[in-house]
């Protein structure tokens, strides 16, 4: 299927670029929800699948929500009010959507599933207002285990992005720039023209100018939202995705050994993915005291965050210890 999004000359005023945490979200849980989880992404699935479980979001709002095909409930994705809003103004967006807004997107996924909806979301279509708050709760819980603990070196990948589309208009121009978006988007004729069933927008359903996400988990596709009175939003791979999940090689590890020391430059090296005090001693062969110690030191230089999962605390690397890993020596 095939749509056309026409443009005025407002419209490409009004276009803009912005990060969105809730974008991640819902692709990411999109994502797990794949017979086959994207190619990019399975080891990053691998890590989170049995946090989500122990926690019992396996099986919660978000799962009864996004599917791993069809149509994503627009509430979901509120319009960022910034070029990079924080995960908490998105949240209170969902809280206070309208209920008729809810509806709809529930009576989609029920058109979609032969007309029937768990009894959760029946009581979710009743009231929705006593429902979103916990909704939001679930939204946090799962950042905190799936995208928190990844999310310094998600923003890199998705700044980069922006920095590189944002040449791109400064260099060529907006009408360039869209028509480089992905394969199945092509700006023509004062329009832009999205080539796939699920990129069906039009701008009689939508309102002035056009959002373009960023995304590193909506890989390999285009996604598209579409509300009355609303810009329309367009969320598209990033550029980087296939090295997002790379072990890095740590040019830059030998020059901040002589900074910090040898110990605390493993740690940091050895936190290519995140890892509990456990772990980390197991990947380092430090003890694990010693390497409590370290972190502790290095939380304290902004060079880890920590991201709590149950009764275990999970460590990652922040982006200034990316950057200062991967300085050439």
């Amino acid at each position: 299927m095939k749509a056309r999004l026409t443009f005025s000359v407002n419209d490409l005023a009004e276009t803009r670029f912005a990060v969105s945490p809730m974008w991640e979200v819902v692709t990411s849980r999109r994502a797990l929800a794949a017979a086959t989880v994207p190619d990019p992404h399975r080891g990053w699935a691998d890590q989170v699948r049995p946090r989500l479980a122990a926690a019992g979001l396996d099986r919660g709002w978000l799962a009864e929500m996004i599917p791993p095909t069809g149509h994503l409930p627009d509430f979901l994705n509120p319009v960022p009010a910034t070029t990079s809003s924080g995960l908490s103004d998105e949240l209170a967006a969902i809280e206070a959507t309208d209920p008729e807004q809810v509806r709809r997107d529930l009576d989609i996924l029920a058109a979609e599933r032969d007309g029937s909806l768990s009894s959760r979301l029946r009581s979710l279509h009743r009231t929705p207002r006593l429902y979103l708050p916990r909704i939001v709760a679930e939204i946090e819980a799962y950042w905190r285990l799936a995208i928190a603990p990844y999310w310094a070196r998600i923003r890199s990948v998705l700044e980069a992005d922006l920095f590189y589309r944002g040449r791109q208009v400064a260099e060529h121009g907006t009408a360039r720039a869209l028509d480089q978006l992905h394969h199945t988007v092509r700006w023509a004729g004062g329009g832009l023209h999205l080539v796939q069933r699920h990129c069906a927008v039009t701008r009689i359903e939508t309102g002035a100018g056009l959002l373009l996400v960023p995304s590193v988990f909506a890989w390999p596709r285009v996604l598209t939202r579409s509300v009355a009175s609303e810009p329309p939003q367009l969320a598209y791979p990033a550029r980087g995705i296939g090295t997002l999940w790379e072990r890095g090689t740590h040019e830059g590890m030998e020059a901040l050994a002589a900074v910090i020391g040898r110990s605390r430059a493993l740690i940091l090296a050895e936190l290519d993915s995140p890892a509990s005090t456990t772990e980390l001693a197991r990947r380092s062969g430090l003890s694990a005291a010693g390497v409590s110690q370290h972190l502790t030191a290095l939380r304290a230089a902004g060079l880890t965050s920590t991201h709590r999962t149950g009764r275990s605390v999970l460590y990652a690397r922040t982006g200034l210890a990316d950057a200062l890993l991967t300085a050439q020596t």
